[in-house]
């Protein structure tokens, strides 16, 4: 039987599900955090390091116990609009999308997948070579718009 790679970027962070056990530098997990974060539409722009920190700490704790920047305390305040039922809660979105794009990445690496760029999506397209370059269709993620952070 097949066994795909794990995919790996340093020992840092660690995220497994399964028999799946992804590991990341410090610079890969804070990069995937925010990519999250943003495309669930609850970060925008630019994020300082005390607000990467504390993001950081929401995707690998579950919570920001100790504020480092406006938006752990932003957290904080929005707690009862952020968790929920585990699988609709911030959290859990966070850390599927990084689990997600991880996963997709060891694919590409492995050969199992290609990137290509759709110029009417503007956006870049996972594609399955073996199935003649079909897209890969990725399930919608829900949008934490309504109480997004915004610098204050």
């Amino acid at each position: 039987m097949y066994r795909r790679g794990n995919y790996s970027s340093g020992d840092d962070f660690v995220l497994e599900y399964g028999d799946l056990r992804f590991t990341f530098n410090e610079r890969d997990f804070r990069e995937r955090c925010e990519q999250a974060a943003r495309k669930l539409g609850f970060l925008w722009g630019p994020v300082e390091e005390a607000e990467s920190e504390d993001l950081i700490n929401l995707v690998v704790n579950g919570e920001v116990a100790e504020p480092a920047s406006p938006l752990g305390e932003h957290v904080n305040d929005c707690w009862p609009e952020l968790v929920g039922p585990s699988e609709r809660s911030l959290v859990h979105w966070l850390r599927r999308l990084i689990f997600r794009g991880a996963w997709l990445d060891q694919r590409v690496k492995e050969g199992e997948l290609d990137v290509i760029f759709d110029e009417e999506a503007n956006a870049f397209v996972y594609t399955q070579p073996d199935r003649g370059g079909e897209p890969v269709e990725l399930a919608p993620e829900p949008s934490w718009n309504r109480v997004a952070y915004t610098k204050r």
